[in-house]
């Protein structure tokens, strides 16, 4: 395993992703109001987080194999704290939506490199072991995000979760500096610019285990980015919650993505990661169509969206880890940071796709939210049956790294 204050360094990094996604969510309904516009404008600025993110993968992940991981990361870091602080002072949601866009693109880089350093020092079932801890770590965020949220936009209005995101992001910068030591060898490294990087993302993307884990993991996340878009209509409008009300149920939510996050980077070694992996997609997929048959019956209440929501939580935190280490352990060392990219372009790039148009059925309908959550659970499950035989590739333990 890599030294704790690498570890921690990059926990650091898993926090941007969910604070920059989740901590304004309770704010949605207030942003529509105040900025004139409705459900799906106020989303777009998610959307284009997540586009910003897609575009950061194609960029960081490559440039990280032929530079090294830690001038990219570096630079990332820099960029984002930057950006965040802008979207605070946003005159409109025209502006806000292009800085959202730039905070996505370079908060990338702490996203895709993070995982190509994890695939440096560790493989197998040590990295599974390894991103499930980070997950566990991460999912903090999401738990702290919504409260963290709503007690700024009751304070300081929206403007102010950017500023706090802002501090966040120079604390993430700082410690890049102090706790990432470069992890790819001059001797390791690519060096043959665009021509050679598309060569190594052919590669990756030929190789059907890989592509299959891929799906999986990217459709597990579009599921999350589809509950995550309509949540705050979902709990507030719906289900009648008030603001501080629903940031604790969405918490809650994270709660169970933590836990089972941390189960499965406890068990791992006895159980195999593609068990874990199928647990978690059937979990998702069955809660997925249980909330959306209540929703197009009318019979969705608070004591059972939550439970249910639960379930598809817990079966995400499973889901995650084991996906991207079973992955990344496809890919050749000299790759990681392209295979890295894919893995993370695929994912936001769908999330980017997914998270306007749950709201395009209205402020007051569930039915679009889980229509999309049944479906991409549904298409994770299908293509991990048809890419990835059932014992799938052996994994190796560990290698030497930082």
């Amino acid at each position: 395993m890599p030294s704790p204050l690498l570890t921690a360094a990059l926990a650091l990094l898993s926090f941007v992703g969910p604070l920059s996604t989740d901590m304004y969510l309770p704010a949605f309904p207030r942003m529509a109001r105040e900025l004139g516009t409705d459900a799906s404008g106020v989303q777009l600025t998610l959307t284009a987080f997540l586009v910003g993110m897609t575009a950061g993968h194609l960029v960081f992940g490559p440039l990280s194999d032929r530079y090294g991981r830690r001038g990219p990361l570096l630079a990332g870091a820099a960029v984002c704290t930057v950006g965040t602080a802008l979207c605070a002072v946003a005159p409109s949601l025209g502006w806000l939506v292009a800085l959202r866009f730039l905070t996505g693109f370079s908060g990338a880089a702490g996203v895709v490199i993070s995982r190509a350093v994890i695939a440096d020092v560790v493989q197998g079932a040590a990295a599974a072991r390894l991103f499930g801890v980070l997950m566990t770590l991460a999912s903090i965020a999401p738990v702290l995000a919504p409260l963290a949220g709503g007690a700024v936009i009751g304070g300081a209005g929206w403007r102010g979760v950017f500023w706090v995101l802002a501090g966040v992001s120079l604390i993430v910068a700082l410690g890049v500096v102090v706790g990432v030591p470069e992890s790819l060898p001059r001797e390791r490294r690519h060096t043959g610019g665009v021509r050679r990087a598309v060569a190594s993302a052919r590669e990756v993307v030929g190789d059907r285990a890989y592509v299959g884990y891929t799906l999986a993991f990217t459709f597990g996340f579009g599921m999350l980015f589809c509950y995550i878009a309509g949540s705050p209509f979902l709990l507030q409008n719906v289900l009648g919650m008030g603001v501080g009300a629903s940031s604790v149920a969405f918490s809650g939510g994270a709660v169970f993505v933590a836990a089972s996050s941390a189960v499965g980077a406890r068990i791992v070694g006895r159980v195999a990661p593609e068990v874990l992996l199928r647990v978690g997609l059937l979990a998702m997929l069955g809660g997925s169509c249980v909330l959306l048959v209540l929703a197009v019956g009318g019979l969705l209440t608070v004591f059972v969206c939550l439970p249910l929501l639960a379930v598809v939580c817990g079966g995400f935190g499973l889901v995650t880890a084991n996906s991207a280490a079973l992955a990344l352990a496809q890919v050749p060392a000299a790759s990681g940071g392209v295979g890295s990219a894919v893995l993370g372009t695929a994912q936001s790039g769908l999330g980017a796709v997914v998270a306007p148009l749950v709201g395009l059925g209205g402020e007051c309908t569930a039915v679009p939210l889980f229509f999309g959550m049944a479906l991409c659970s549904g298409v994770a499950v299908l293509s991990l049956r048809l890419c990835v035989r059932r014992r799938g590739a052996p994994l190796v333990e560990e290698h030497p790294g930082v």
